[in-house]
């Protein structure tokens, strides 16, 4: 269990800045590769005030956005900015930003993305999705052009063929559904539908293959003890509440879900997932459970990467062990999400002798085709991100381009954009971004070239 004298999501890897910087024409180890044109960008929590640690959790720390501009073998600047919730900017001395708030929630610290030609800030339970500029500077909170009713999703999955966003949305207000919604490639919703749940789950992510759209119905659920008693966050493990999974058609209505009881685990994040004739195959990161004990942030057991194999003539689910390797953000290239891919990679986690994961100093690799599996050491004193691909071109094969990742050194306390050549990842960076500042521990990260 956290030590609330010492929250560990205050301290050490995770322990926030407390400035926001801009630095130009960045120091550069190694080359950067010329076709990099773009921006790296990465959202995690980083409270800016006086914070409890007995009461403190890592998924609400004020949202800040740290990124990269790379272009023509140069990295051109790094910004970090918080995301301009109604907090911030009062702690800030600032005019509110534009935007109706929904459900009083505006906290957007868990991921950004680039979509129609926006970037915005994302987090889930409630908020609206933030818009940001090309500097990282907040421009409103965002209903998506008035066709977003309630709040949005931290992991919308978008799909390769049509450039649609789908994502499954929750609130507490709004107990017993599960809101799926699709945003069309011009970034306005195009389909919104309700799922009857049996109480109110808490949600990270969905999962899309080529047909269909997963959805997780889970056991951790929102708690009114722990709210009347004034926590935080709450969302806590509730092991008879059961668990299950559900394929929704893509664009389908509540009534065509097809559930399949699976025994009880959390999922925040999945790799891929694709269909086999009649079967849908699921590969994901599994926690045995979260939220359980450690009421301050995912800590009761490592994830591993797990394969559900759903049955839709049968009804019934396979549920197997792939590797024991502690992992976290699996993720595969943009191309081939929602169908079968080759190669699947995500953050490697050291684990202490008492189960609890205290680094993320790896780089795991899973090739489908030989069933073999590569690990690239980051180094003891390095605490990694989320780690993306980014393509040569359009065109490029799983394993034609570039690794990036941003990490922190704990000794030195400084930060670094990773660049590794995903062909010869054994190798190591390829070039290594040097940063102003340290960049604590945080959670999505995506490239918008």
């Amino acid at each position: 269990m956290t030590d609330t004298a010492t929250n560990r999501y205050l301290t050490g890897p995770f322990a926030p800045v407390e400035t926001e910087l801009t630095a130009f024409d960045l120091a550069v180890v190694g080359t950067l590769p010329p076709e990099l044109d773009g921006r790296y960008l990465r959202n995690g929590p980083n409270p800016m005030n006086e914070t409890d640690p007995a009461n403190y959790h890592w998924f609400l720390g004020d949202g800040m956005v740290h990124g990269v501009r790379l272009r023509d073998g140069k990295a051109e600047w790094y910004r970090n900015r918080w995301v301009r919730s109604t907090h911030v900017s009062e702690a800030l001395g600032e005019a509110p930003v534009p935007g109706e708030r929904f459900g009083g929630m505006d906290n957007a610290n868990t991921s950004v993305i680039g979509h129609a030609g926006r970037t915005y800030a994302i987090v889930e339970a409630g908020a609206r999705p933030v818009e940001l500029s090309d500097e990282l500077d907040t421009i409103r909170h965002s209903d998506l052009d008035g066709t977003l009713p309630h709040g949005f999703t931290a992991h919308p999955m978008k799909d390769p063929d049509t450039g649609e966003l789908h994502a499954v949305n929750y609130h507490w207000a709004r107990p017993d559904v599960l809101e799926y919604v699709v945003v069309g490639a011009d970034g306005r919703v195009v389909h919104r539908v309700d799922v009857p749940v049996p109480g109110s789950p808490m949600v990270h992510t969905c999962t899309i293959t080529e047909h269909f759209v997963v959805l997780y119905d889970l056991p951790v659920t929102f708690n009114l003890e722990s709210a009347m008693a004034g926590g935080r966050f709450p969302y806590a493990w509730d092991e008879s509440y059961g668990a299950r999974v559900g394929l929704l058609p893509k664009g389908g209505e509540a009534h065509e879900v097809q559930w399949f009881e699976i025994e009880p685990c959390y999922v925040y994040h999945s790799l891929n997932a694709w269909e086999e004739g009649d079967t849908v195959v699921i590969d994901l990161a599994r926690h045995p459970r979260t939220f359980a004990t450690d009421l301050h942030g995912p800590d009761e057991g490592p994830p591993s990467l797990w394969r559900w194999t759903l049955d839709r003539s049968g009804g019934q689910v396979k549920e197997e062990q792939l590797d024991d390797h502690p992992v976290e953000f699996p993720r595969v290239a943009d191309v081939v999400l929602g169908k079968r891919h080759r190669f699947g990679w995500g953050t490697g986690l050291a684990v202490d002798h008492k189960g609890s994961v205290f680094a993320s100093n790896r780089l795991v690799r899973y090739d489908a085709r030989s069933g073999g599996r590569e690990v690239l050491d980051l180094g003891p004193d390095c605490a990694a991100g989320e780690v993306v691909f980014v393509p040569r071109s359009s065109t490029s094969a799983e394993d034609d381009g570039w690794y990036l990742t941003l990490v922190q050194d704990q000794r030195t306390e400084t930060g670094e954009l990773l660049v590794i050549e995903a062909s010869a990842m054994a190798d190591g960076p390829v070039a290594r971004v040097q940063l102003p500042g340290r960049i604590p521990l945080g959670f999505h990260g995506n490239w918008l070239a």
